[in-house]
């Protein structure tokens, strides 16, 4: 008999047996009222806008405790963590001044040392590491007026042979010069395996710095997560002039601005903001269009590419814009909604070979992680990246995927299984969280409500074309938008918050949304038990596998509802 505790309650099953823990947890669900997956597909609702509510906020002012910087000279500063491998672990920090000026002069990397030490036991560091790189980046404009910036050193430094489960006391800084950090500590997570998953993983989207952000923020680490994952959308430098001007909707408050500028300092704020949690867990990310940040000589990504360690190398993308990591019985793929995303692109053709390795008995769970959602209701961005949901829908059905968070649209959204706009039972469970708090505002209108259907071009993605269809089946039939909440959508809120992701067991995981208004009352804005169907779905991936050997040139996905005559059909040989 295998047992764990959660929230105070013991779970018993017995080992092999998932019809068991099947009726376990349909019972348990019935005495706590939560429901699962496999309740669905559930009727759509809506939770109307609270407007005793603010719609946004602005951004923390640069002496604000949480973001001003509180070390000198080399002393480290905007500390951060990520995961590489499972038994290893990056450790981020900037040392030195960015400049902010007309004509900026980079500070050479090599004029600061990096070494991390660290150990089990708090004061006694039996480990010293220094693998990695020191960079600086730069952000240029060739317009007179605008002002240029040179950041400070920034060390990624690799830990490897990392114990699992094991708390950690570290410091990071320049040996030469005694300049550490003070000492703190994180957990290592479990190494791949079915029955180990961490604690609590938080997730989040376009989050940026405003004073919503920082309550976000705040609930997240009373949530006590064990790793963070932000999908997209960090700092939001660019809704700033160079000057340090910013506002909502930049469009609108700097019309004649000659580029879409950014204010760098921005993110050395944003960076020290996010300290107090990520110098203790590790987070990861995905670019979204806020990070885009075009310069002069048509450079882009600078600050995403400089200051995000990502296990590129480790998964063989070779990519900060699309890589993958396992942590426990959970592989993820983060994918890029803002390179090229094509068949017959880089990123795909890694994406392919990446899915092939993934072994369904060691990480049972697949999970999806990607800016620009494919399915959202919302008139903000409705529809906006159908080109890449239909280069890539297909594998991840084909392969599996449980889940995919997205963010994006300011609001939150959970989907029902779907697959194509159909309901189906084996397709992923989107979430849409990109409900941070950034400085952009709340997203209110629906596309079904009156009058709010957009055109496909007032919704132009940053990268890639626009490739509109109108529905073809459904009660959408010959349109382009629904005339009411559509039957994919479950449960959708104009609120800012963040999700929990509890893994629970190879076949059932726990989602919690968190608003940010129920801080100090109610902690569930949305909850489901997230419930896998190998059992049922595995004659989706053994038909689709077989049909593509036997067809490649003309393979097609068979999705759920075929799936038994294709089977029946590959079997006999027809």
């Amino acid at each position: 008999m295998k047992s764990y505790m959660r929230d105070g309650i013991r779970f018993v099953a017995a080992a092999g047996f998932m019809c068991s823990w099947c009726a376990f947890f349909s019972m348990f669900e019935l005495v706590t009222g939560i429901p699962s997956t496999l309740e669905g597909p559930f009727a759509p609702k809506t939770i109307e806008f609270d407007v005793s509510l603010r719609k946004g906020s602005h951004d923390m002012e640069p002496s604000n405790p949480r973001v001003a910087k509180r070390v000198k000279g080399n002393e480290p500063d905007q500390i951060a963590l990520a995961l590489s491998t499972p038994d290893s672990m990056w450790v981020t920090w900037t040392t030195g001044d960015a400049q902010l000026a007309g004509k900026v002069t980079p500070l050479n990397p090599k004029s600061v040392g990096k070494v991390v030490r660290y150990g089990t036991k708090s004061g006694t560091y039996t480990f010293n590491s220094s693998l990695g790189k020191s960079l600086v980046y730069s952000q240029i404009y060739n317009f007179p007026g605008l002002l240029n910036y040179t950041s400070g050193i920034i060390h990624h430094v690799r830990l490897t042979g990392l114990l699992p489960n094991t708390v950690y006391y570290y410091q990071c800084g320049d040996p030469e010069s005694g300049m550490y950090s003070k000492e703190s500590t994180f957990t290592t997570l479990p190494l791949p395996n079915p029955e180990a998953y961490p604690s609590r993983i938080a997730i989040v989207g376009d989050l940026g710095l405003t004073y919503n952000s920082s309550t976000t923020l705040d609930h997240i680490i009373q949530n006590d997560p064990a790793l963070l994952i932000l999908a997209g959308d960090m700092s939001y430098a660019n809704q700033y002039l160079t000057t340090g001007e910013g506002a909502a909707c930049y469009r609108c408050t700097f019309p004649t601005s000659p580029v879409r500028e950014t204010h760098q300092p921005i993110w050395d704020r944003w960076s020290r903001f996010m300290q107090p949690l990520i110098s203790k867990i590790p987070m990861m990310v995905i670019e979204g269009n806020h990070e885009v940040e075009a310069q002069a000589e048509g450079l882009r990504f600078s600050a995403y590419e400089a200051r995000f360690a990502i296990p590129s190398a480790e998964c063989k993308s070779y990519s900060s814009f699309y890589y993958s990591f396992v942590t426990g019985g959970i592989h993820f793929i983060m994918l890029g909604g803002y390179v090229d995303y094509r068949r017959t692109g880089p990123q795909y053709n890694w994406l392919l070979k990446d899915l092939a390795k993934v072994d369904r008995l060691v990480t049972p769970w697949l999970v999806a992680v990607f800016h620009p959602p494919w399915y959202n209701s919302y008139r903000s961005h409705y529809r906006e990246v159908e080109c890449m949901r239909l280069e890539m829908e297909e594998l991840l059905y084909m392969y599996g995927v449980d889940v995919v968070f997205s963010g994006h649209v300011h609001a939150y959204e959970r989907m029902n299984r779907v697959y194509n706009y159909n309901l189906d039972p084996c397709g992923p469970m989107y979430v849409t969280i990109g409900d941070g708090g950034n400085i952009e505002q709340i997203d209110l209108a629906h596309a079904d409500d009156k009058g709010q259907c957009p055109s496909p071009t007032q919704n132009m993605p940053d990268y890639g074309g626009i490739c509109p269809f109108n529905f073809t089946s459904g009660p959408a039939a010959g349109k382009y938008c629904w005339d009411r909440q559509p039957e994919w959508s479950a449960f959708r809120d104009s609120s800012f918050g963040h999700g929990i992701f509890e893994v629970l067991n190879s076949t059932y995981a726990l989602w919690t949304w968190h608003r940010n208004q129920d801080v100090y009352g109610d902690p569930v804005g949305d909850q489901i038990y997230i419930v896998r169907q190998p059992e049922k779905c595995l004659d989706i991936m053994r038909a689709n596998m077989m049909l593509k050997s036997k067809f490649p040139v003309y393979f097609m996905v068979i999705p759920y509802r075929y799936c038994t005559l294709a089977l029946i059909i590959l079997i006999c040989g027809l």
